[in-house]
């Protein structure tokens, strides 16, 4: 491979600038010096011959366009018939290319406070906006709902009694598992308070008092958001990527009937009866560590919490279940509409779904707490 060159002959009436050789990336260090040096001795209408022009890439092709100018460039090789049309036309492409970049304006430092603030901004721009297309999403999912409940023949059984397994029974183990153990620590941690006070007795009302009303529901909320909210996004955002909702819209089918109301109804169906189970494990294991730690036979533990323990506090706990189910799947579901055409937004919303759930859960239950507490309840 020759090596590109390019040089001014002054014999030549006019002056000429002669480029010869192999333009190439090989080439490109060496090729690169000589136009430096000969592009300040180079007049801007010295005749070009390129006769002599061997090997041509976009890299040769783009030295050529500093020595001599992209619209000069451009105008070369359209003129010149010494040129073979290959290399003519990446001339002419470089050429129009150079033309027309534009060399980027460098960025403007900001102040950090003020980077700071505008991070905070967008940040609380990017919450409100979710929070609009929530509530967006819930008053569809009602009407959606309110459209259907009353003609049978449009009823997803199949479909809602699978969701009910997957996000009840299924749950069943892990939840009872945690309550459990919650429980237990509870009545640990409780009898030890309480021991320096000579009341080891109102462990039993503690455990019963907390789970009833908060632990319960709370923990199995929690527990369903980052189970139940994660797979409904992934599953519906995994079927937009894959563009099978368009495909059940063409088909002249509601995707809001067909894939949010059963999994909406499968949660308000078993949240419920999760956190139910819930109370009772949290007492059991309550109730063991009594046995083991405080001589509180298991008799004694149920005449107290039946003696102590209203039933409204039971029903206080479980009225905020199926708020809870309706928020999680709503937000499930909302997030996996919003998958763009890759995996990486599934990740993405599958994760945002998982942080709203619990953070909605947590903030529904903090105001229902302070409400009841205000009503005396």
């Amino acid at each position: 491979m020759a090596t590109g060159s390019a040089q001014l002959d002054a014999t030549a009436t006019p002056p000429r600038l002669r480029v010869a050789g192999d333009w190439t990336l090989a080439h490109y260090a060496t090729l690169e010096r000589a136009v430096d040096a000969l592009k300040r001795r180079l007049d801007p209408h010295t005749p070009i011959d390129l006769s002599a022009l061997g090997a041509l890439d976009t890299a040769g092709a783009a030295l050529l366009s500093g020595l001599l100018g992209a619209a000069r460039l451009g105008d070369l090789a359209t003129d010149d018939p010494t040129v073979p049309a290959a290399q003519r036309a990446l001339l002419q492409t470089v050429g129009k290319a150079m033309a027309s970049y534009v060399e980027p304006k460098p960025k403007r430092r900001h102040n950090t406070v003020t980077e700071l603030l505008a991070r905070i901004g967008a940040a609380m721009e990017n919450v409100w906006r979710q929070q609009v297309q929530l509530l967006g999403f819930i008053g569809l999912t009602l009407q959606t709902l309110a459209q259907t409940i009353w003609r049978p023949r449009r009823w997803r059984v199949t479909s809602l009694v699978s969701h009910v397994e997957q996000t009840g029974l299924d749950a069943v183990p892990i939840v009872m598992l945690l309550t459990f153990m919650v429980g237990a620590v509870v009545a640990f941690l409780g009898s030890t308070v309480l021991a320096d006070f000579g009341a080891t007795i109102y462990t039993v009302d503690l455990v019963a008092f907390s789970f009833l009303r908060e632990f319960a529901v709370l923990l199995t909320a929690i527990l369903m958001a980052g189970r139940t909210a994660s797979a409904f996004t992934a599953q519906i955002g995994s079927m937009k990527a894959n563009e099978e909702i368009d495909a059940i819209r063409a088909l002249g089918l509601d995707p809001m009937e067909l894939l949010v109301l059963p999994r909406v109804l499968a949660m308000l169906a078993s949240l419920p009866m999760l956190t139910f189970l819930a109370m009772i494990a949290g007492l059991i294991g309550g109730g063991l560590v009594c046995a083991a730690v405080l001589d509180i036979p298991p008799v004694m533990f149920i005449n107290l919490v039946k003696s102590d323990i209203g039933v409204r506090h039971f029903l206080v706990g479980i009225a905020k279940a199926p708020v809870f189910a309706f928020l999680i799947a709503v937000i499930g579901c909302l997030e996996g509409f919003k998958v763009s055409g890759s995996a990486e937004s599934v990740g993405e919303h599958t994760t945002s779904s998982v942080v709203q759930s619990i953070f909605v859960v947590i903030l529904i239950d903090a105001l229902a707490a302070l409400f009841y507490m205000e009503m005396g309840w």
